[in-house]
């Protein structure tokens, strides 16, 4: 099935008692065994009906071995983390989502893992940085907030070299547009918060293995730290993935228009957007995936004119998060990435007058004149 036919029909599309072709929510928490040890379902941590059909069809659009989904996208991060012991060390991807940066600073060295930060985007550096002890390389591409574009064909490639785990948050490209697993990488995660939920009305995190090993293992450690998500939210989330095609086509359309716009604009220094042919990692980007998604960034000089910008806009909202039908803008330095450092913020290239915006599906007339009257006053 193509990509739109599977996110209707893909994985458990309906309940086969009833024919209902809406997965029923599934409340229970324990269940009837057939005998001692005989059974389909033991108890709602280790699975759960409505749980189980996500996780196939999460599973079967990013074309892995299975699927996983947890209670939040740092939840789902945080379990692949399990993934490793005391010793271990990992090389990440530096215009990382604060909070992948805060777990990885704050928490993951309380464990003696540890962390390097490197410009993944560039092959050279991601060699130079593997250690004797290094197990994985974490990317995000396109990176948050900065768009930053990996190769991940060649950082399988490299990983593969040297017996090391591939991992790449794919919530901004979405499995829509891009699938790592395809491309060489071991496992690959969501913030389902975003553009998989769509509607701001659910906070989960998805995770996709591409080898039974790795759903073995990822399988023990969802059922052993038990952040699993709840029946309503998984039915949710299923809901939200059927629409998934179709707004994240409505998206693309709006933002390229909205990042010409951008582009054109006085106050605007610099805009970061993959679909502009400028953009570094634009090539790499086309060809690994089959879309730029909804995201930009733009940089207006300073603090005090992108927080004017921000308290100006009245069809975008001020509001964290992003991937949803309805357009959002933010301050990464003072709002998603706040966790970071000042000074690492601003080696990254995340100054206060960077603005983050996720454009949603409403009239992109609309969209350019909200931000052309908050820019203009």
């Amino acid at each position: 099935m193509r990509k739109k036919t599977l996110m209707i029909h893909g994985g458990i599309s309906r309940d086969e008692q009833t024919g209902a072709v809406s997965i029923p929510v599934s409340h229970a928490s324990t269940f009837k065994q057939n005998g001692v040890g005989n059974f389909k379902y033991e108890y709602a941590r280790t699975g759960n009906p409505t749980r189980e059909a996500l996780e196939a069809i999460i599973r079967d659009l990013e074309g892995g071995v299975a699927g996983f989904a947890f209670s939040s996208g740092m939840a789902a991060i945080s379990a692949v983390m399990h993934l490793f012991k005391g010793g271990d060390h990992i090389i990440l991807t530096d215009d990382v989502y604060g909070g992948t940066f805060r777990l990885a600073t704050k928490i993951l060295n309380r464990y003696q893992i540890d962390v390097s930060f490197v410009d993944t985007s560039d092959a050279e550096q991601v060699r130079k940085a593997i250690q004797s002890n290094t197990k994985a390389i974490y990317i995000e591409t396109p990176t948050n907030p900065l768009l930053k574009v990996t190769n991940i064909r060649e950082i399988a490639a490299i990983a593969k070299e040297n017996d090391l785990l591939v991992i790449v948050d794919n919530t901004f490209a979405t499995p829509y547009w891009q699938n790592p697993l395809e491309l060489g990488a071991d496992i690959v995660l969501h913030s389902a918060t975003k553009y998989l939920g769509g509607h701001s009305d659910v906070v989960a995190g998805v995770a996709v293995v591409g080898s039974d090993r790795l759903a073995r293992e990822l399988h023990f450690i969802q059922n052993s730290v038990g952040a699993v998500l709840g029946p309503d939210d998984s039915w949710l989330l299923i809901r939200g993935i059927k629409t998934l095609a179709i707004r994240m086509e409505e998206i693309e359309a709006n933002t390229k228009a909205i990042a010409e716009f951008l582009q054109e604009h006085p106050k605007v220094r610099r805009v970061f957007y993959p679909g502009f042919p400028t953009h570094i990692g634009h090539e790499v980007h086309k060809s690994q995936a089959c879309g730029f998604g909804g995201m930009i960034s733009f940089d207006v000089g300073s603090g005090e004119l992108a927080e004017q910008v921000l308290a100006k806009t009245k069809i975008f909202t001020l509001a964290e998060s992003l991937g949803a039908v309805e357009s959002l803008i933010s301050l990464p330095a003072k709002m998603t990435h706040a966790s970071i450092p000042k000074e690492r913020r601003e080696q990254l290239g995340i100054t206060d007058g960077l603005i983050r915006i996720s454009v949603g599906i409403e009239d992109v007339q609309d969209l350019i004149e909200d931000l052309k009257t908050a820019l203009d006053s």
